[in-house]
């Protein structure tokens, strides 16, 4: 028996660098299928889960045709990417025995839907996951912007980004031996120390929804789901109080 969930319907952020496992840039089959297994385990629970990913991985691979170009120019380059590993997540997910739908905020309809919010919304309500593709359609805004805002159309409980340790330090834990692990910490507490959790405009628009942000090492079997009940190590963003 599954532990209760402390949330009903999440939004999942995950870098693109998270899928690459070992290798330099492009997509681990392995640690996309191992995402895939915990993301149903929460599903499992009865939570409504929706998804953002990155696209660093795929754009770390172009981004040398990049160089030089404009900034808007090199934004929509790294969005098509994050449709790639979209549609990676997805045909895991499906394997997994979660029916999955894509939404774009570029519309590309031969692939994907385009991003409808209500249509969103009622995907999740039919236990369906969906993954949010090319960031919020726009240049100059990160995927971090783009989980915040999609996080505050849905009515998520809370916002969880998967990352490679688990939770917040003081400092980078595998550069530093002294950095320090926070167990919680307020908006303002990341915006002032400059934390590098998520970029300012993401940190302000959970805060001003007041949507709580839980960074977990996506990468330790379980982590999740034991997030998900409450348990496990990971940082919680929130409000004082």
């Amino acid at each position: 028996m599954s532990p209760a969930p402390r949330y009903r319907r999440v939004l999942l952020k995950l870098s693109g660098e998270g899928l690459m496992g070992e290798r330099e840039y492009g997509l681990d089959p392995k640690m996309v299928a191992m995402v895939a297994q915990e993301i149903k385990a929460v599903h499992d629970m009865g939570v409504q889960v929706c998804l953002v990913i990155g696209g660093g991985n795929i754009f770390r691979g172009v981004s040398g045709a990049a160089a030089g170009m404009d900034r808007a120019s090199g934004d929509y380059m790294g969005m098509l990417a994050t449709v790639i590993n979209s549609l990676a997540m997805q045909s895991a997910l499906e394997r997994a025995g979660l029916q999955t739908r894509v939404q774009s905020a570029i519309p590309m309809t031969t692939v994907c839907e385009p991003y409808i919010r209500r249509r969103a919304v009622r995907h999740m309500e039919k236990g369906r996951v969906v993954i949010f593709a090319a960031g919020t359609g726009n240049p100059f805004f990160t995927t971090d912007t783009a989980a915040a805002l999609r996080a505050a159309e849905m009515s998520v409980d809370a916002m969880l980004k998967g990352t490679q340790v688990d939770g917040v330090y003081s400092a980078d834990p595998r550069k530093d031996k002294m950095a320090k692990r926070y167990d919680t910490l307020t908006y303002m507490n990341v915006l002032q120390q400059d934390l590098q959790v998520m970029d300012a405009s993401a940190i302000s628009l959970a805060r001003e929804n007041k949507i709580p942000i839980i960074v977990f090492d996506i990468h330790k079997p379980g982590a999740f789901a034991e997030t998900m009940a409450g348990k496990g190590t990971h940082t919680i963003i929130k409000d004082e109080g």
